[in-house]
């Protein structure tokens, strides 16, 4: 008996990648098409679109919906709450990266002002202090003569 091989290719997608169509990821976020519309006209998701003006979600998408499904309803959250959830979400993620980036930049420039530390350090103990001729005989006859 000959044994048949099945040959199956794998596909990688990027997951901001738009690969669904609506109904597709209506079904995939367990929910109805119409939904998926209302919280795009509320600025909750924000489908890509196909040259043709379709709807394309991606996998990111459909995680993001379903989200807003389990805080609706798990938590309770109206529309609106789930909006400043996400706005505050955002901001948050703002927030740290400005602060990762902040953190970054105290870290260089403590290791330059280090550098410029040793630098100066080094430049101190090759300069000699300047002194006019005869200065050091008058401040040693000066004490002198107070005794």
């Amino acid at each position: 008996m000959a044994t048949r091989r099945v040959r199956t290719t794998r596909v990688e997608v990027d997951s901001d990648r738009g690969v669904f169509m609506i109904s597709v990821a209506a079904e995939l976020a367990d929910m109805h098409p119409q939904t998926l519309r209302m919280y795009e006209a509320r600025g909750l998701i924000e489908p890509k679109r196909s040259p043709k003006g379709t709807r394309l979600y991606s996998h990111a998408d459909v995680e993001q919906l379903k989200r807003i499904q389990a805080m609706t309803a798990e938590l309770g959250l109206n529309l609106a709450g789930v909006e400043r959830v996400l706005e505050l979400e955002a901001q948050l993620d703002s927030m740290t990266r400005k602060v990762q980036a902040l953190e970054r930049r105290a870290e260089n420039l403590k290791s330059e002002v280090q550098r410029l530390e040793a630098l100066r350090r080094e430049l101190r103990a090759e300069i000699v202090p300047y002194v006019r001729a005869g200065a050091l005989v008058r401040r040693a006859d000066r004490g002198r003569g107070q005794s």
